[in-house]
């Protein structure tokens, strides 16, 4: 277990390429997994540069893969690595490394959105939230499949200071589908501003770093990918609990095109509805026809801080759905509707025994034509016939279901 201190920087002896790796062990990417190769070193060099000094560190590595980032980052003289793989067949090649870098790197065979993060470094690298960024960085080049998942996770540790935030404002330096990257660091007004825009820079400084073209990688992706860097602030910007933020953020996204207005209406029960968003908009004092990308985080954090209040004052508030009550309706209506089709088929079948009755519909005679819903009157032959069918329809109550 590394100890702060003095640290003898040396760098990795020669090792068999990445590309050589990769043939040695015969790995290759899982489509499913969204896995891509980063193979270049000079690019994975960069990409551990963005995490800035990282001499004496701990740095945890999310999906080292082959072992590219994981090179860059032994050579940058840190005083212990921990690697997170979820895949097996990367272990053999990163254990290869790991003996060229003895007591420095720590292999776990686990999925990163489940491992707890908490207790993998000395309590000595600790720092207070207030203080500068303690010596504890994550890095890593994300599947595609679990960036978004995970970034999330890690905002609501940032908030609640747990997870890999118990050490203090511990940075990230990760890798983003090039729209995701665009959308965590997205300014108010840009078409790229999203959910994760207002998730993402309420709790941190984001910083695009640069892009790495598709053909970089191995498989070549359809898309580009960003680099992105995280510090978490001393103060959040909103000053509410996540679960808060996240469903307001979410409810007025869910509807981007739209006035922001019709967002915060569904953060209410239908007979709450009107007087609740009347209340919540004019106590945060915002323009109900903004649309949502043009909300600034000031904006957002008087919206949470009214919501906040409204829910303080109604019991439930803040558990209610929008999407359970509205399945709850459709429920319902099907229900009702199966009911009503119930009842017409029975009518319809009383009001043929009626027709089949009448003098003149017996064999032999002219057959009456099927009951029709909403369709023209029965044709039942003279005006005799007529007459006894509506008066026995009407004894039935079924006097306006064919006039």
């Amino acid at each position: 277990m590394a100890t702060p201190g003095k640290i003898v920087f040396t760098r990795l002896p020669p090792l068999p390429t990445i590309g050589e790796i990769i043939k040695l062990y015969k790995l290759r990417a899982e489509k499913q997994l969204s896995q891509n190769f980063l193979l270049d070193l000079r690019l994975t060099d960069k990409i551990v540069r963005q995490a800035g000094n990282l001499r004496n560190s701990c740095v945890c590595e999310v999906g080292p893969g082959p072992g590219g980032i994981t090179r860059s980052i032994l050579n940058a003289g840190i005083a212990e690595l921990l690697v997170v793989e979820k895949d097996t067949r990367f272990i053999p090649g990163l254990q290869l490394l790991a003996e060229a870098a003895p007591g420095k790197m720590r292999i776990v065979h686990g999925d990163i959105l489940t491992h707890k993060l908490e207790r993998v470094f000395p309590k000595q690298f600790q720092n207070k939230w207030e203080d500068g960024p303690p010596n504890v960085h994550i890095i890593g080049n994300l599947p595609f499949s679990v960036s978004t998942p995970l970034i999330i996770k890690w905002l609501e540790n940032i908030a609640n200071r747990s997870g890999p935030f118990v050490f203090g404002r511990t940075q990230m330096t990760l890798t983003f589908q090039k729209e995701v990257a665009e959308r965590l660091t997205a300014s108010t007004g840009s078409r790229q501003r999203s959910r994760l825009s207002i998730m993402a820079q309420y709790l941190c400084n984001v910083k695009s770093c640069f892009t790495i073209p598709g053909r970089a990688f191995v498989p070549k992706p359809k898309v580009d990918v960003g680099v992105v860097h995280f510090t978490p602030l001393v103060r959040p910007q909103i000053n509410q609990p996540f679960k808060l933020v996240e469903k307001v953020v979410r409810c007025i996204f869910s509807f981007r095109r739209k006035y922001c207005r019709k967002g915060v209406e569904i953060l209410f029960p239908e007979a709450l509805r009107l007087q609740l968003t009347e209340q919540m908009l004019c106590t945060a004092d915002v323009d109900p026809t903004l649309r949502p990308a043009e909300l600034s985080i000031p904006q957002f954090r008087a919206l949470c801080d009214a919501y906040g209040q409204l829910c303080n004052e109604n019991q439930n508030l803040l558990t209610y759905n929008f999407r359970e009550e509205l399945r709850q309706k459709k429920l319902l209506g099907k229900g009702k509707k199966s009911h009503i089709d119930e009842y017409e088929i029975s009518a319809g079948e009383k009001e043929m025994k009626i027709v089949m009755e009448v003098p003149g519909s017996q064999k032999g005679g002219a057959r009456p034509p099927k009951p029709r819903d909403n369709g023209p009157p029965l044709d039942t032959g003279d005006e005799a016939h007529r007459d006894i069918i509506c008066s026995q329809l009407a004894r039935l109550g079924l006097q306006n279901l064919h006039t």
